[in-house]
C-alpha cells in the first residue's frame, strides 16, 4: 500500500490493535478505506518512522520503503511476535516473512551454519538474530533495519529493549496494596484483552485451563455478550491430559467449549509437515498439539487468543524457583561432596529410578520422568553460580560441540545470561533471559508457525507491550509468594474462578513424546537415527546419538528431550534434500559438509 502523498509503500504482516485510536489522534480527513495499514502509513507520514512506531500496539513485521529518501526500513514488533527475515542472496538484498520464500529466489545457497546447528541443539529452536543458513538472519525483534543505498550495509538500531525495559521496572517498583496491584493489573489485561477481541471474522480462544489461557477466557467472556468459543485437546495418556480441567473451566465461565481427544496416530500425521511448517529445525514438541488445537479452532474461528507469555511475565516456569533454591543450598555444600552427590545420583539408571518411584505412595507430579529429572539435578550440582545452574536449566544438549564436532556455537543464550546477571535476583535473571529469547525464539514461534499453517490468527494479550512492562515494575512478591507461582495473575483470575478449579500442578502442553518414540513413531525415528542418515551430510557424533536412541528404546533413560531435536533437524534436512533434487531450478543446492566420525 503507498501512503496518501506516495512517499511511503509498505508491505505488512500482522495486526496493529489501536488503530482507530491512532486515527483519531491524526484527524485526517480524507480516509480512503478502513485498514490498519492505511493508519500506520499516515502515523509515518505525521511523526515519522520511530515516532509512529513507539505509537504501535500490536504484533507486526513489516518493510517500509521512502522513495524521498530512497531508503528501505525493515521493523519487527516489540516481543517478536511475527518472523522477519534477510539477507544477501547474489547480490541481492532480500527479506521476507518465510525462509521458503527466500529460498527460491535465483541464487540461494542452502549452506547450513554449524555454529547455529549447535545453538538450536542447545536450545532445541534457532536463535535470533541467526537462522539455519549461512547469510540468512532474523531481525530481532524490537528492532528497524535501514538499508541506505543498494551499496551499503544495513544498519540496525532498537527501538525498545527487553533488557532496558526490565532494568527501568526494577528501578521503578509499583507500590500500593495486595488489591491496588491487582486492580491495575485487572485494567491493562481487560484493555489488552479489548483490542485484541476487536475483529470482523469469527474469534475465539485456546484453553487449556491452566492459569493464562483462563485468565484471558475469563476476561473476554467479561466483556462478551454472547458465549467466547473456546478450545482444547486432550491426551488418553492422563499425565498429559489437561481437557477434563479446561472443561471445568469453560463450564463455569460459560463459553462454547469445544474439545477434541488426540491419539498416537494423531500425531504420527502431523510430524511429516513439521519441517515445511517451520521452515527451520524447530524442535519443542509442544508443536504437534499446538498445531493441533490450531486445526480444531481453524474449523469454527478465524481469530484465536492465546495465554502464552504468562510464565515469562509472571513467574511461572518452576526453573525460577529451582535455581534460587539449588543454589542457597549450594553454597553450604563443598564443591567435592556435591560432586559426589552428582556420581551416586547417576549411579542408578532412569529406568530404575523411574520404576522404583512408581511403586511408592506419591503425588502424580512425582511420576513422570523422576529418573531424568534426577540425573539433571545431579548435572546441576556441579554448577558454580546461579547463571551455570540456569544455562544446565535450559539446555536440551548441554555440550553442543560434541554432539556437533567442528562448531563453535553461537553463544546467544549464554551472553544473554551473563548481561542479566546484575538482575536483583535469579528468578528475574532467568525471566528477562526467556522474555529475550525463548519466548520469541520458541514460544512465538511455535505458536505463529501452528495457526498460520492452518490459516487461523493467533493474538496473544498477555504480551502486550505495556503489560509486559507493567509487569516488570511489580515487585517479585507479587509473582511469587511463599512458593506460589504467578501470584498476582491467579488473583485476578480467582476473581471470576474459584481457585480449586485450577489449583493443580503445573503441566505444560506437553506430548508423551517419550513414550510414542518407543512406539508408533520408533519405526520413524529408527530410519531418520539410522547410522547411514546420521552420517550422510557429515554434522553429528553418530556414535553419541545411536548410543542415546538405543538406550531410549530400551527404556533404559528417557532421552526424548536429546533426541527430539535430532530428529527434526533429520526430518527437516530430509526435506530439504528432497526438494533440492526435484526443484534444481529453483537454485537451491544443499552444499556438501566435511565429515565427521
Amino acid at each position: 500500500m503507498a501512503s496518501a502523498s506516495g512517499r511511503y509503500i509498505i508491505i505488512f504482516n500482522g495486526e496493529v490493535y489501536n488503530y482507530e485510536e491512532i486515527r483519531a489522534e491524526l484527524g485526517t480527513a480524507a480516509w480512503r478505506g478502513h485498514s490498519d495499514t492505511e493508519v500506520m502509513l499516515a502515523a509515518i507520514e505525521r511523526w515519522g518512522l520511530d515516532g509512529a512506531v513507539r505509537r504501535f500496539v500490536g504484533m507486526f513485521a513489516f518493510a517500509l520503503w521512502d522513495s524521498l529518501d530512497q531508503r528501505l526500513h525493515l521493523v519487527r514488533d516489540r516481543i517478536g511476535i511475527k518472523p522477519l527475515y534477510y539477507g544477501m542472496i547474489g547480490g541481492s538484498f532480500t527479506f521476507a516473512s518465510e525462509l521458503k520464500a527466500l529460498k527460491v529466489f535465483p541464487g540461494f545457497q542452502s549452506v547450513i551454519d554449524r555454529d547455529t546447528l549447535a545453538a538450536y541443539m542447545r536450545c532445541a529452536y534457532v536463535p535470533a538474530p541467526y537462522s539455519i543458513y549461512k547469510g540468512i538472519y532474523q531481525l530481532p525483534a524490537g528492532h528497524i533495519l535501514t538499508l541506505n543505498s543498494a551499496e551499503a550495509s544495513p544498519v540496525l538500531r532498537a527501538y525498545w529493549v527487553a533488557a532496558d525495559i526490565a532494568r527501568h521496572g526494577v528501578e521503578s517498583r509499583l507500590q500500593g496494596s495486595d488489591e491496588e496491584i491487582i486492580d491495575q493489573l485487572h485494567e491493562k489485561l481487560a484493555d489488552a484483552v479489548r483490542l485484541r477481541m476487536i475483529a470482523d471474522v469469527p474469534l475465539g480462544a485456546f484453553l487449556s485451563g491452566g492459569i493464562d489461557s483462563s485468565a484471558v477466557v475469563a476476561l473476554m467472556q467479561a466483556q462478551s455478550s454472547r458465549p467466547v468459543k473456546t478450545f482444547t485437546i486432550g491426551f488418553h495418556e492422563d499425565v498429559y491430559n489437561e481437557a477434563t480441567h479446561a472443561r471445568k473451566i469453560a463450564d463455569h465461565l460459560g463459553t462454547d467449549h469445544t474439545e477434541l481427544f488426540v491419539t498416537a496416530q494423531d500425531a504420527l500425521d502431523i510430524v511429516p509437515l513439521l519441517p515445511s511448517m517451520y521452515d527451520e529445525p524447530f524442535a519443542d514438541s509442544s508443536q504437534i498439539p499446538t498445531h493441533l488445537v490450531a486445526k480444531l479452532a481453524r474449523r469454527h474461528v478465524t481469530v484465536a487468543l492465546s495465554g502464552d507469555g504468562g510464565d515469562e511475565l509472571f513467574g511461572g516456569y518452576s526453573r525460577y524457583t529451582f535455581v534460587n533454591s539449588l543454589w542457597n543450598a549450594l553454597k553450604r555444600i563443598p564443591a567435592p561432596a556435591a560432586k559426589s552427590a552428582a556420581k551416586l545420583m547417576r549411579m542408578a539408571s532412569s529406568a530404575i529410578i523411574d520404576g522404583a518411584m512408581s511403586k511408592l505412595p506419591v503425588s502424580e507430579r512425582f511420576r513422570n520422568s523422576p529418573g531424568q529429572k534426577l540425573h539433571r539435578l545431579a548435572g546441576h550440582l556441579i554448577a558454580h553460580d546461579p547463571a551455570e545452574i540456569y544455562l544446565r536449566a535450559i539446555s536440551s544438549w548441554p555440550d553442543p560441540s560434541v554432539l556437533v564436532p567442528g562448531s563453535n556455537e553461537h553463544k546467544v543464550v549464554q551472553q544473554a545470561i551473563e548481561n542479566f546477571r546484575a538482575m536483583p535476583t535469579a528468578a528475574e535473571m532467568g525471566m528477562l533471559t526467556d522474555l529475550s529469547n525463548y519466548l520469541p525464539d520458541d514460544i512465538l514461534v511455535k505458536v505463529d508457525r501452528a495457526s498460520m499453517a492452518v490459516g487461523l490468527e493467533a493474538r496473544v494479550p498477555l504480551l502486550d507491550h505495556r503489560v509486559v512492562e507493567f509487569a516488570w515494575r511489580l515487585p517479585l512478591q507479587f509473582k511469587i509468594r511463599k512458593g506460589t507461582t504467578k501470584w498476582v495473575l491467579r488473583q485476578l483470575l480467582y476473581r471470576s474462578v474459584p481457585a480449586e478449579l485450577v489449583e493443580r500442578p503445573k503441566m505444560g502442553f506437553g506430548v508423551p513424546i517419550d513414550l510414542w518414540l518407543r512406539g508408533p513413531l520408533r519405526a520413524w525415528a529408527e530410519d531418520l537415527l539410522s547410522p547411514e542418515n546420521l552420517g550422510r551430510h557429515g554434522f553429528f557424533a553418530v556414535k553419541l546419538i545411536r548410543q542415546k536412541w538405543e538406550e531410549h528404546v530400551l527404556g533404559a533413560c528417557n532421552w526424548q528431550y536429546l533426541l527430539w531435536p535430532v530428529l527434526m533437524f533429520q526430518a527437516w534436512i530430509a526435506q530439504e534434500t528432497s526438494v533440492s533434487r526435484q526443484h534444481p531450478e529453483n537454485g537451491i543446492t544443499l552444499l556438501p559438509q566435511r565429515a565427521t566420525r
